[in-house]
């Protein structure tokens, strides 16, 4: 008996219910990312392979493919380095989750998995230096009265959670 291959639109179909929605139970906003990913991928794929989404088959969504069209989306579409690799992160979750139901596509999974992130330079977070922290401290008015106004002080005081400020 010959073992069927799995087609493409209900593994992706399964996918998204089972494994996203009822396994990992996934954030709205998540499965709608990943939803857009795959539509782009479609199209793309409509477009290069001259096939219908309905009709096409796991094994020609390949690595070579899948750079091709993260190429696509960083030049034609103006996307970001972040975006591509978010984009990157929907297709490996996917291929993860096909190697189960298609042990007979495993290399060419694997390459599709070894599909790196692209670098790209993080902005650097700027914090308060100490005088900074300091003169943000002073500003508050410092009087102790019977009006309850908080010192630096006693506002440290009020809070055991927090180190000193000294």
């Amino acid at each position: 008996m010959k073992a069927t291959t799995p087609s493409f639109a209900p593994l992706l179909q399964r996918f998204f219910t089972e494994r996203l929605m009822q396994q990992r139970q996934a954030s709205p906003h998540t499965i709608s990312s990943y939803r857009d990913t795959f539509r782009f991928l479609l199209k793309f794929a409509q477009q290069r392979l001259h096939t219908p989404p309905a009709r096409l088959a796991l094994e020609v969504i390949d690595a070579p493919l899948i750079v091709a069209f993260l190429d696509h989306l960083e030049k034609h579409r103006d996307l970001s380095t972040r975006s591509r690799n978010l984009r990157l992160t929907a297709i490996h979750s996917f291929f993860r989750y096909a190697a189960f139901d298609a042990p007979a596509h495993a290399a060419q999974i694997q390459r599709v998995l070894a599909i790196p992130s692209k670098r790209f330079t993080r902005t650097q977070v700027h914090f308060l230096s100490r005088p900074e922290v300091k003169a943000l401290l002073a500003a508050p008015d410092q009087r102790t009265g019977s009006d309850g106004a908080i010192t630096p002080s006693s506002w440290w005081r009020r809070r055991p959670d927090c180190a000193s400020p000294n």
